[in-house]
């Protein structure tokens, strides 16, 4: 049942949550009302209950209906899930794409200009990244994948050529992969490289487009090499993406930090919970993290899981493959 009624300022909606059930509804408003506090400031109302009456007021009505369709799905997902996790919470906000423009997310965030798209950093730490990698000669973005790390690191990247603040870009991966594994793929090493460079490609493509992204290529204006590549090259006026970094070894992430030249811009991006290097080895960019924790000019982002663009059916795929994992191990 919902009940719509309007004040000069304000829409209120009213909304009872069937079946009523008290265990349910504690799951949905969370541990001291922390899920309703969370959807009261992304989306701007005010929601206040008495057992499984809800009523909902916010002065722009469409956020009013938007929190009613949340609470509904949510209180669903109460019967399937159990707990409501602030993610949770968070990607049922993120999927209906509605957020206050106050708070956490400013409204006049800066939009990331490309020849074909404009790209909206969405949520306080993608908004403090990208500040970052406007303010700092280095910065490192680490975090899970679906974080928008990479994405936006090619979006600034992009926009920088577009603007002649640099003259290149070089999108670098490591490639674990180059022993006898790589061996077995067809075509030569550009092409061998590709299949771990995909995600990289696909952002350029839709930034600037396949023709001229393979033109870029052609003149050398876009390079992408593996991190091997980088060894005894200076590199000026470039900006410089290091992707999966956390498959570097300490010594290539030094070599790789030392080859930034004048003029350069560079990201570092890896999550350290997904390395492929050998059992025993230390990663470079745990190393990194650790030893350039107060060098000034290096900015410093961490993302969490909270802030991955995932599908809520994909988040709760990967909290069973977590369960799965802890009561077998």
């Amino acid at each position: 049942m919902t009940k719509t009624t309007s004040t000069a300022t304000n829409t209120i909606k009213e909304i009872r949550l069937e079946p009523f059930d008290n265990k349910r509804l504690a799951l949905l408003c969370g541990q001291f009302d922390e899920n309703i506090k969370h959807i009261e400031t992304r989306i701007g109302v005010r929601i206040s209950y008495r057992g499984n009456t809800f009523k909902i007021s916010s002065p722009k009505a469409p956020s009013c209906q938007s929190t009613v369709e949340i609470l509904r799905h949510l209180y669903r997902e109460t019967e399937a899930n159990g707990v409501i996790s602030l993610e949770i919470v968070h990607l049922f906000i993120q999927e209906f794409g509605i957020e206050s423009s106050e708070g956490d997310f400013p409204a006049n965030t800066k939009l990331i200009k490309t020849p074909r798209t404009s790209v909206k950093p969405r949520g306080g730490n993608q908004i403090n990244y990208v500040d970052g990698i406007h303010k700092h000669d280095i910065n490192f973005g680490i975090g899970p994948a679906g974080t928008g790390k990479t994405y936006l690191a090619v979006a600034c990247a992009v926009e920088a050529l577009t603007n002649e603040e640099v003259k290149r870009i070089l999108l670098v991966r490591p490639a674990v992969e180059a022993g006898e594994k790589l061996g077995f793929l067809p075509g030569d090493l550009a092409q061998k490289v590709d299949p771990y460079l995909r995600p990289l490609y696909d952002a350029l493509y839709e930034m600037i487009g396949f023709e001229q992204v393979a033109r870029l290529i052609e003149k050398s204006v876009i390079e992408i090499a593996p991190l091997a590549f980088m060894r005894g090259r200076t590199l000026n006026n470039a900006f410089i993406i290091l992707d999966e970094s956390q498959n570097t070894t300490p010594e290539q992430m030094k070599m790789f930090l030392t080859r930034i030249g004048f003029g350069s811009t560079a990201v570092i991006t890896g999550d350290l919970t997904q390395t492929d290097l050998p059992k025993g080895s230390k990663s470079g960019l745990a190393q990194a993290l650790h030893i350039l924790n107060d060098v000034k000019g290096i900015g410093s982002t961490t993302f969490i899981a909270s802030d991955v663009v995932r599908h809520p059916i994909v988040q709760r795929i990967v909290e069973a493959y977590n369960h799965y994992d802890s009561s077998h191990h």
